[in-house]
């Protein structure tokens, strides 16, 4: 699929989310690329939150964010829809003003000045004075800039904002695309080992005795892990296992943080070292004539995020650190497998066993567990009632676009493929989660975000006694891709209701709906259908206010992203009275 083909497709999928009386197209293909950044990995669960306005003379902007567990990183986003069914350009001067507009409320956030100047009632007066306090306290800010055009520059001069550097980007519609496409947004991270350190890394390169993957080993100067932390954040940690680490912890953080300060020369002596995935590789002569690492490409570190994270924060924190006698070991794995469901694996794998310091839970490795595996199957077996139809299961990323690649040869062929099996049927593996999640009445639990929801899911899936459950049965497919279309159904009829939390409200609404009609709702009418009756979505709707009522009213100030994470919210919103369910719903026998 080329570009013009991927951003008409985009467009479809926007305009297909929207309802009658939707005030906000732009909050949609927001929510559309924030969801896409989340899922690789480039971002965190993510809130839309549209808002505009002005302070003083400043034009402020912002469509969403994004806030680390431990809210020490923070992503800020805003947007530039056009609705534009052609490449378009976008001048690099709206993309710098877009940019601005956002760092103004950042800033005024940061002094306290903005949410005293916002109306209480508004969702983003509580992120206002969320950031307010937590502002000292964050590591990492990025504002990125979103637009179905085309950006001639992807990325700006870091800005400092209250004595925080603040990384700007944009994630243009040809970004996407490649991301898309390439199914790798790894591909972005690209590391030229003679621009950055003068010379290719001295290493001991062994060709692999298999056709999944080639290796090195070789130590990384500090300086360059900085720069390229510096460069790609926690993008760096994505691969498989999505380690967004902080540096507020103890133990091994503060021992390798003091090697850094006290005795740097040792550093190599001491530490494990990393190990790096990466996608290409291109050797050349170190400065005594020997194999080098000239290049890396799609370089992705799947163990020692922590060592990583330090070095660049130690530096910033302590500017007289002295990287320059500070060496990392590196073991680095060049990956050739061609098929995508076996590269994940493998990748899967060596997370798992390189992982001994900070372990990595299985949940986070799941794609090869039993279950996944056997949904993935049905998916590919169970026709929709038309008998042409299909869902998809990803149960390895890029696993979609792959089957389009391998099986629509020609127009025609893809054409029919996407008819059967168009993008809106794909189903990821934290999807699947958050629909089954939610109609078990746990919305506390998919508020967490789409991970750590992952997490639990997966925990439930497998008792105390290590044993696997059942596999699912062709009948609990078609339940699971019911309530999947409930939920989906739901967010879409409430995009247009609430401009911030949607997520959190659909959550909470879909558990309302399970709670109140789940014995009585036909599954298998959602099926034949292959969507919810107007009755049904009409009391959604109706539930949906009250349950948005509920939050706000419970919340005591709080912001509701973080309210609704907790048990005492799900308490008092499920606790709450409401409304009776209307007569006539065909869904509910």
């Amino acid at each position: 699929m080329d570009l013009t083909e991927f951003l008409r497709e985009t467009q479809v999928a926007v305009r297909s989310q929207m309802r009658d009386g939707a005030l906000y197209a732009e909050l949609v293909f927001s929510g559309i690329v924030m969801d896409h950044m989340s899922e690789i990995g480039m971002t965190f669960d993510p809130v839309e939150c549209h808002f505009e306005g002005k302070v003083g003379n400043a034009n402020l902007r912002l469509s969403g964010y994004s806030l680390s567990e431990g809210n020490d990183q923070l992503d800020l986003f805003v947007s530039l829809y056009a609705n534009v069914d052609e490449i378009t350009t976008i001048p690099d001067t709206e993309t710098k003003t877009a940019v601005e507009q956002c760092l103004r409320f950042l800033s005024l956030c940061a002094e306290g000045k903005m949410a005293q100047k916002l109306d209480p009632s508004i969702d983003v007066r509580s992120l206002a004075e969320t950031l307010q306090g937590i502002y000292d306290g964050l590591e990492q800010i990025r504002v990125c800039v979103i637009t179905d055009r085309v950006a001639k520059s992807k990325s700006f001069k870091t800005r400092e904002i209250g004595g925080k550097a603040v990384r700007l980007e944009v994630m243009d519609i040809e970004r996407l695309h490649r991301h898309w496409s390439e199914g790798k947004p790894r591909d972005e991270l690209v590391v030229d080992f003679v621009e950055v350190s003068g010379a290719p890394l001295p290493c001991v390169s062994v060709p692999g005795e298999s056709d999944d993957y080639d290796y090195a080993l070789t130590a990384i100067p500090a300086k360059v892990l900085r720069l390229l932390y510096e460069k790609f954040g926690a993008r760096l940690l994505e691969a498989n296992v999505r380690s967004f680490l902080s540096i507020k912890g103890k133990g091994v953080n503060v021992g390798i943080q003091n090697t850094l300060r006290v005795a740097p020369e040792r550093f190599m002596a001491y530490n494990n070292g990393i190990v790096i995935v990466a996608d290409e590789i291109r050797l050349g002569q170190s400065t005594d004539g020997s194999t080098g690492i000239a290049w890396l490409k799609g370089l992705q570190i799947v163990n020692g995020g922590q060592t990583t994270a330090l070095i660049y924060f130690t530096k910033r924190k302590y500017p007289d650190t002295d990287l320059s006698r500070v060496r990392v070991p590196a073991k680095i794995i060049v990956m050739r497998a061609q098929d995508p469901t076996r590269e994940e694996a493998l990748v899967a794998d060596i997370s798992r066993f390189a992982n001994s310091q900070n372990a990595i839970r299985q949940s986070d490795l799941s794609a090869n567990k039993p279950f996944h595996i056997e949904i993935e199957k049905l998916s590919r077996s169970v026709y929709c009632p038309d008998g042409v139809g299909q869902w998809f299961y990803e149960r390895a990323a890029g696993s979609y676009n792959t089957l389009l690649v391998r099986e629509g040869t020609t127009p025609a062929k893809l054409r029919a493929l996407k008819e059967a099996v168009p993008p809106a049927r794909r189903i990821t593996k934290t999807d699947l989660a958050k629909y089954i999640t939610a109609w078990d009445m746990k919305p506390d639990i998919v508020s967490l975000g789409a991970q750590k929801n992952f997490d639990r899911f997966m925990d439930r899936l497998t008792p105390a006694d290590g044993q696997e459950v059942a596999l699912p049965t062709v009948a609990d497919f078609k339940a699971m891709i019911s309530k999947a279309i409930i939920y989906r159904e739901t967010h879409k009829r409430l995009r247009p209701m609430f401009p911030a939390f949607q997520e959190r409200v659909a959550a909470y609404t879909v558990s309302l709906v399970a709670e109140k009609l789940g014995e009585c709702i036909d599954l298998d009418r959602i099926w034949a259908k292959q969507a919810v009756s107007p009755q049904l979505l009409e009391q959604i709707a109706l539930w949906a206010k009250e349950v948005n009522d509920m939050l706000h009213a419970s919340s005591g100030g709080k912001m509701i992203s973080e309210w609704a994470k907790r048990p005492e919210c799900r308490a008092a919103v499920m606790g709450a009275r409401y409304s009776a369910a209307a007569a006539g719903i065909p869904e509910v026998r």
